[in-house]
């Protein structure tokens, strides 16, 4: 183990990964210079091998056990259930319910991820980490998201089938990653609950899917965005993510970055 003694009369650069991570929440310095011997740590994709190792927390990533940590602690993630008649901007210009009402409480400048459309609820990312935010809303990032459907008339398994197959749509061919059927309502008005599975973001592509294969969305929510769960927060409310879930989220975003990913990509609505 290389103890990077630093040579006597030169100032050190940056700060002591130790103490960064200690910080960060991760653990104490002395666990963390224990986890240093056992090669847990990385930086900038590096394992890391001197005890006295200096980092940027500003630049430099850092991972433990292949989980991103988040060393900024400026940087804000909060996890909301977008309800059923707010559009997904902090500003409307027409003047309908919108994103400002959740963020108001936060003293951060809050964003979202993404957009869901007014008439679809469920899990939408709100952060004031920019980079995050242009990185996982990319149109070639292709995070996978999952919905379920409320739709008319009874679904069969050759429409399930299909929805995996995939078909033509007017802007090109679509099929989801995975599909299943959750529940039928017989009667005079039947209907269907649909899991749907899928990584595209293009526009409103989990109703124009449903209705080319003859069943009209009724009802949309997202339940799941990449890693993270809504689990049972309740439309309306949000809460701010959890270590593991930032780790996560940090995780799939340097891992999977588009190379191209620039401010105003987010294009995204479902």
């Amino acid at each position: 183990m290389n103890m990077n003694i630093e040579p006597f009369g030169e100032a050190p650069q940056g700060v002591r990964l130790q103490k960064v991570l200690a910080a960060a929440g991760v653990a104490s310095r002395r666990v963390v210079e224990q986890y240093i011997v056992e090669g847990r740590i990385r930086v900038n994709g590096v394992v890391v091998e001197e005890l006295g190792r200096r980092i940027d927390p500003e630049t430099d990533l850092v991972d433990v056990d292949g989980t991103a940590i988040q060393l900024d602690v400026s940087k804000r993630y909060v996890m909301l259930n977008k309800p059923t008649g707010v559009v997904s901007t902090m500003k409307d210009e027409n003047g309908r319910p919108d994103l400002r009402r959740f963020t108001k409480d936060y003293e951060e400048r809050l964003y979202n991820v993404g957009r869901l459309d007014a008439e679809t609820s469920g899990l939408l990312i709100l952060t004031n980490d920019g980079e995050l935010a242009h990185v996982l809303a990319h149109p070639s990032f292709g995070v996978t998201k999952v919905y379920i459907a409320k739709v008319e008339g009874t679904v069969t398994a050759q429409v399930i089938q299909k929805l995996t197959t995939g078909f033509d749509l007017e802007d090109g061919f679509i099929k989801a990653d995975k599909a299943r059927l959750l529940d039928t309502s017989k009667g005079a008005n039947p209907s269907s609950l649909v899991e749907l599975t899928l990584h595209s973001g293009r526009n409103r592509i989990v109703r124009r899917m449903l209705a080319e294969v003859g069943h009209p969305v009724t009802e949309l929510v997202r339940r799941q965005f990449g890693p993270l769960h809504l689990g049972t927060l309740p439309a309306g409310k949000s809460r701010e993510l959890t270590k593991i879930e930032r780790g996560a989220l940090l995780t799939l975003a340097r891992h999977d970055a588009p190379a191209d990913a620039t401010p105003g990509d987010a294009q995204e609505i479902e």
